[in-house]
């Protein structure tokens, strides 16, 4: 009886703490279910997501390389002023760009102060070769934006930030460039917050169920956040692991007690 009692103890106080421990173990919550909901993306706003190109934003990075050719009726091109290093390593560091101010604007050799912000990179390219015309005969730019990245968590097997190299990226690719998903990912609950993370906008993905992927948008843009939500058994193992050393220690202090009465009992 009194095993029973111990048993049916610690299965309460599993779910108890097992509240907790999920709450704990999920981010980006509301006081609402409505974030639970499958986000739905019409066919107009999946167009837009499939076709969208990324603006330049005070704190990009560029890479922005002015080229003119080697001679005249040359059709070789040659490099007379970039903003990587000159440096033969090929660190990260030696190909960051130039930094583009709060005020969305670079500092470029002859043109002076360039404000770039809110232009794609054909954009900005297209405006810096009307700028050099005035100094260099047949100028072309290359302008690329190095920093765009996106950022994965949650219940990945490496979590952090993934760098997006050709202009677009897909849930699925971000997660596979984190490694896959661990065994305790909620695969129908898969979240992408978008925007000022003060007031931000949240999709949820099923990335388990076909028929809700062709509803929604898997598209990603710079700066988004994955987040891959656990599922309720690492609540549950969470749990299990908090009450354990409790319940060892309430077992250790209660099974003399239950040995004696047994005893008792049988002396009788």
């Amino acid at each position: 009886m009194n095993k029973v009692l111990l048993n049916s103890i610690l299965v309460l106080g599993v779910f108890f703490i097992n509240g907790c421990s999920i709450k704990e173990y999920k981010l980006f919550q509301t006081e609402t279910k409505k974030q639970e909901e499958i986000t739905k993306i019409s066919e107009e706003d999946y167009e837009k997501e499939a076709t969208y190109e990324n603006k330049i934003a005070p704190n990009d990075r560029l890479s922005i390389t002015v080229y003119v050719q080697s001679g005249q009726g040359s059709q070789q091109m040659s490099s007379i002023l970039t903003t990587r290093s000159n440096t033969s390593s090929n660190t990260k560091e030696d190909d960051i760009g130039i930094l583009v101010t709060q005020k969305g604007t670079v500092r470029l050799p002859l043109i002076g102060s360039v404000e770039l912000v809110g232009l794609t990179e054909d954009e900005a390219s297209e405006k810096l070769i009307e700028m050099y015309k005035l100094y260099i005969k047949n100028p072309y730019v290359k302008t690329e934006i190095k920093n765009q990245r996106v950022i994965v968590i949650g219940e990945v097997k490496k979590p952090g930030v993934v760098s997006v190299t050709n202009g677009t990226m897909t849930v699925i690719e971000a997660i596979a460039q984190s490694g896959d998903l661990t065994d305790l990912a909620a695969r129908n609950n898969v979240k992408i917050i978008r925007g000022d993370l003060r007031n931000p906008t949240v999709r949820t993905i099923d990335i388990a169920n076909i028929v809700a992927l062709n509803e929604s948008s898997l598209f990603l843009r710079p700066n988004d956040i994955i987040y891959v939500q656990p599922r309720n058994l690492k609540g549950y193992n969470k749990a299990f692991d908090e009450i354990m050393p409790f319940w060892n220690m309430l077992s250790s202090i209660l099974d003399p007690f239950v040995k004696r009465k047994q005893i008792m009992g049988d002396t009788e």
